[in-house]
């Protein structure tokens, strides 16, 4: 066992003496709160004191283990940062492609390691800036794709094939990669060269973001596609990031956003099983997941932490996958926007800070860091910088990068990540009895419980029981003005003639022709990617793309809005 039996034995009596000592103190000098008010962010009771009996039934070979081994609760890697540091990924795109390219080289300079594609809402939502539903959003909050040309202006200049770049792109998942790979076709990589990931996950927009386009069913089989077409063609590519960062954005607690992740992914492992016939093997080492980091440092550790190890658990056992890779749980953090605050907005450095440091000790594979700003508009260069800057720091200043999983064997730590496993494990069995995820939407119970719990947390905060520093507490009268980024109007009447002008001079049979591949492909129930990037170059528009989504698979209403 991980603590012995004479250990225990004399930490019992030590135990029982403080805690004499503690009524004693307590009677003079009460606790500053009541005993149900000391929790975690999330609300999980905390302990006034951690000792080895809190850990009794940990095993260390079977519960904690060495770093690059099974059940990887310390790190996928064996030797951790000091092998290879977190990448640094900054979330970036504003304006047109131009702008945005400015802007990626920017930061690759600034020391960037990766880069992070932010798409302005009409793309998102697969229509084009020319869309009536997408006037007065043009290149707003992320940059605006129309065409394949567009796309080979945003990677100019850029080596793909030494590069990993991020999507954050869901509904219109499969356009935006096929523009990706036939940008890469065009300058002469090989699929097989490239590297990044796609976020493309449906099903945490029907519980938190509502970027919706086609009802759940056809929206995984359009994942799958890409799991299918990756694993052929594209290896190195990570065709699906199971997001838990929007599900805690929506309020999730920290078990919340860990149970309705993983089950994701085993929703996403059980369709691509089923629909593909591929084992889990051949796709299982590209799946990479996507969390968030909250305020409340050893709860998101501990998250981490368990997230690994459970992933572990689930893809050896639940799926019988034999090969290591398959079990590593390999992620990208963002530090919480939801957990910044309009008033007194250079506090937001220092919660990033702490967030990011939650991040780095919980071994990310890499790091967002949120800028000062954001909970306002798209950040300025000088919010950006001081944000890969507290990175930076982390990563070359503060010597966390040194040890692996340097909180190992922490009573606290080790009984906490314990705790959020076997809470995660709850959800995830109501859920299978419910008949798996999608089951599980349709009936609107993820939706609902994490409505409750930001309900919850909201209702702390405006009564006090819960303190955000500058809002409910230390709040001033005067504010400091930092001039949020604003993008011109003239981007929109550029981007649209500019589309136009795209239309005018392409050949339209062989868009018509390509498009009505899209649709047999879609009604056969083959894989669209190649049919796709095809479509791209011929100059298909991303609308045009996905409006035959729309009309083969029909639009999702969420039943929550309308």
């Amino acid at each position: 066992m991980y603590f012995a039996g004479e250990l225990l034995d004399q930490s019992g009596a030590l135990r029982r003496k403080w805690e004499d000592e503690v009524r004693k103190t307590i009677a003079k000098h009460p606790d500053q709160k009541p005993e149900r008010a000391w929790t975690t962010v999330s609300g999980l009771p905390i302990e006034r004191l951690y000792a080895p009996e809190d850990n009794e039934g940990v095993d260390f070979a079977r519960d904690i283990g060495y770093p690059g081994q099974f059940p990887f609760t310390r790190g996928i890697q064996p030797t951790g940062y000091r092998g290879r540091c977190w990448t640094l990924r900054m979330f970036s795109g504003m304006g047109n492609a131009a702008d945005t390219n400015r802007l990626w080289h920017m930061l690759l300079k600034e020391g960037n390691t990766g880069l992070s594609a932010a798409f302005d809402f009409p793309t998102l939502m697969g229509y084009d800036s020319d869309s009536p539903r997408a006037r007065g959003e043009c290149g707003r909050c992320g940059v605006a794709i129309d065409t394949l040309e567009d796309f080979l202006v945003l990677v100019e200049g850029l080596p793909l094939d030494r590069l990993t770049t991020a999507m954050t792109i869901n509904p219109p998942a499969t356009v935006l990669w096929a523009m990706y790979c036939a940008a890469a076709q065009i300058k002469g990589v090989p699929l097989s060269r490239l590297s990044g990931t796609l976020q493309n996950d449906m099903l945490k927009e029907f519980i938190a973001q509502k970027t919706l386009m086609c009802p759940p069913e056809p929206s995984l089989k359009l994942i799958s596609d890409t799991v299918e077409f990756g694993a052929r063609y594209v290896p190195k590519w990570n065709t699906v990031s199971i997001s838990g960062y929007h599900i805690r954005e929506a309020g999730s607690t920290a078990v919340q956003e860990l149970a309705f992740t993983l089950r994701n992914g085993i929703e996403y492992v059980e369709d691509v099983v089923r629909r593909k016939g591929l084992p889990a093997d051949q796709f299982a080492p590209r799946l990479s997941f996507f969390f968030t980091t909250h305020i409340d440092f050893f709860e998101e550790i501990a998250k981490l932490r368990a997230a690994r190890r459970m992933w572990a658990k689930i893809m050896r056992k639940r799926f019988q996958a034999r090969d290591p890779r398959s079990w590593w749980m390999r992620f990208h953090v963002q530090t919480a926007g939801s957990s910044l605050t309009a008033q007194q907005l250079y506090n937001n450095i220092t919660r990033t800070a702490i967030e990011a440091l939650a991040a780095v000790l919980g071994g990310t594979q890499s790091l967002h860091t949120s800028s000062l700003t954001e909970v306002l508009s798209l950040p300025s260069d000088f919010a950006v910088r001081v944000a890969m800057r507290t990175q930076q720091i982390l990563a070359e200043e503060t010597g966390v990068a040194n040890t692996i999983d340097p909180l190992a064997g922490s009573y606290f730590v080790e009984a906490l990540t314990s705790e959020m496993e076997e809470k995660a494990w709850e959800y995830i069995d109501r859920i299978d009895r419910m008949g798996g995820m999608v089951s599980a939407i349709e009936a609107g119970f993820p939706q609902a419980e994490i409505a409750d719990a930001a309900f919850r947390f909201q209702r702390q905060i405006e009564s006090g029981e819960r303190v955000m520093v500058g809002v409910n507490k230390y709040a001033v009268d005067e504010e400091t003005y930092v001039p949020p980024l604003e993008i011109d109007d003239a981007v929109e009447t550029e981007q649209i003639a500019k589309l136009n002008a795209v239309r005018r001079r392409r050949n339209s049979k062989a868009v018509k022709r390509s498009l009505e591949d899209i649709r047999r492909a879609c009604e056969k129930g083959q894989n669209v990617m190649p049919y796709c990037i095809e479509a791209v170059k011929n100059l298909a528009t991303v609308q045009e793309i996905c409006d035959v989504y729309r009309e083969v698979y029909g639009e999702y209403r969420d039943p929550g809005i309308y």
